[in-house]
């Protein structure tokens, strides 16, 4: 049946893009439907159903060349939304844990024990992640925005996706380090209390969580051929 021939390349397609589910749905309707509409506008020149389909298809483009293009799409919009995950949530959670650590903690020169000065160049260099990686997110998203008027979409996704990787990248570095700074000096200051030990936990889940984006947004882009 002639219906095959469209149905059979917008599953192929399908099959082929990574990304958003929603934005890999609506692109593939928007496929089908210009299939349907080249389909109809063959049938009027008097072409059979099935030859009507076949002239669509193969109009529309090799299915490679069409998936490469798409996913170049769909790679941008995922490198997109990962640095405005990045540029808002890592400063609200870097605030939120700041103001815990203040109201239920206080100074780190106040932890009882003697607090040695590489330690506080420690903690100052973690309070600075958030930020710094946040700002970088920021600064990708205006730049995203300049270039792609001038360079590739490919590489602009790429680019997007090594940004988000970093980022998280240095704020995981960071938690890290202050971790086993605090285990170093006092190992019983790691024992919080439970609010303390809640928010600890919210913050390694949003990080994870900005990694997994992070990684998927690289695995939409280097796939682009």
């Amino acid at each position: 049946m002639g219906t095959d021939v469209i149905d059979s390349y917008v599953t192929d397609l399908g099959s082929r893009l990574q990304g958003s589910r929603k934005q890999v749905r609506d692109l593939l309707t928007e496929t089908r439907d210009s299939l349907e509409d080249a389909t109809e506008a063959h049938l009027g020149r008097g072409l059979t159903e099935q030859e009507a389909k076949k002239r669509a298809v193969e109009e529309f483009g090799p299915v490679r060349e069409i998936a490469n293009e798409y996913q170049a799409e769909l790679a941008v919009a995922y490198g997109t939304r990962t640095l405005v995950w990045l540029a808002i949530v890592l400063p609200l959670m870097h605030m939120a844990w700041e103001y815990g650590r203040m109201l239920l903690v206080g100074p780190w020169q106040d932890l009882g024990t003697p607090t040695p000065s590489w330690y506080l160049v420690i903690a100052k260099a973690n309070d600075m992640t958030s930020g710094a990686a946040s700002g970088v997110a920021l600064v990708a998203l205006v730049l995203g925005r300049i270039l792609a008027r001038k360079y590739d979409t490919k590489l602009l996704a790429k680019l997007a996706a090594s940004i988000a990787i970093l980022a998280v990248g240095v704020v995981l570095l960071g938690n890290v380090a202050i971790i086993a700074a605090t285990a170093h000096v006092d190992a019983s200051r790691l024992m919080q209390s439970l609010p303390m030990s809640i928010a600890s936990l919210i913050t390694w889940t949003v990080i994870i969580r900005l990694g997994l984006l992070a990684r998927r947004c690289l695995s939409c882009a280097t796939i682009v051929a």
